[in-house]
């Protein structure tokens, strides 16, 4: 992940739920009840090795969110590798721009849309912004930043957004503002919790990112791990999966 990004840095323990379900999830030829995936950047090609997705959807893994860029002029050199292999071993894929909210918005916004080429196809979950550094701005400017860029972001893509972030960040860069209730929330919580903490008066999580310390078949290293809280409803639908996940 990158350098300063608060879930490289904390690592706490799972909670009982969680350890059930990631294991569950990681047992090669069972899947999940609950939809699981690990989150990867340029970390994760641990000497510039690739990663295997097959072994990755043959442990249980339905989905993976992917770092596409960050600011204005950042490409994942990984990320089409990733994209590419992902599609072919039937992995749902997420993708996310790091907000550097020191600059301006709409052209961080555009080079995400153009490096993705829309969120729109199968296997395309929604696009997600990271949002974990407030680049110097108050909460007021911070919150309308934010806002530009998922405008932007929904315009170019056709899909609503997903808002990354944790607890502690939105509370104080983002005065725990309740006005981004409307798009769903991706929340990195590593307390050990039945349940995650959720700021900014969402009614719920949509995903739930439980540890940065997670071993994945097919991936070099550790890696972080997340669950879908069906929010959003059929994860199937939701990904635009035309038929079951691990279906021939």
């Amino acid at each position: 992940m990158h350098s300063t990004r608060w879930r490289s840095t904390h690592a706490l323990a799972l909670s009982a739920i969680a350890v059930s379900g990631i294991l569950t999830a990681t047992i090669p030829g069972t899947a999940a009840a609950t939809p699981v995936g690990p989150d990867v950047s340029s970390w994760q090609h641990v000497d510039g090795r690739f990663i295997d997705w097959f072994a990755v959807r043959r442990s249980g893994h339905d989905f993976a969110m992917v770092k596409a860029t960050e600011g204005l002029n950042y490409v994942n050199p990984y990320f089409v590798q990733d994209s590419l292999l992902m599609r072919a071993a039937g992995v749902a894929r997420g993708t996310y721009h790091y907000a550097q909210p020191g600059l301006p918005p709409e052209p961080q916004a555009a080079l995400y849309a153009a490096t993705v080429l829309g969120q729109n196809g199968p296997l395309d979950l929604p696009p997600v912004l990271d949002l974990e550094i407030t680049g110097g701005l108050d909460p007021a400017r911070l919150i309308n930043w934010t806002h530009r860029y998922l405008d932007t972001v929904q315009a170019l893509t056709g899909r609503t957004p997903i808002v990354y972030t944790y607890p502690n960040f939105w509370k104080s860069a983002m005065a725990n503002t309740n006005e981004f209730v409307h798009y769903p929330l991706w929340i990195a919580d590593y307390r050990g919790n039945d349940q995650p903490d959720v700021p900014g008066g969402w009614p719920t999580w949509t995903f739930w990112q439980t540890t940065d310390r997670g071993n994945v078949p097919g991936i070099a290293g550790v890696t972080d791990v997340n669950v879908y809280s069906g929010a959003q409803g059929d994860f199937a639908r939701y990904a635009n999966i035309s038929s079951p996940l691990g279906s021939s």
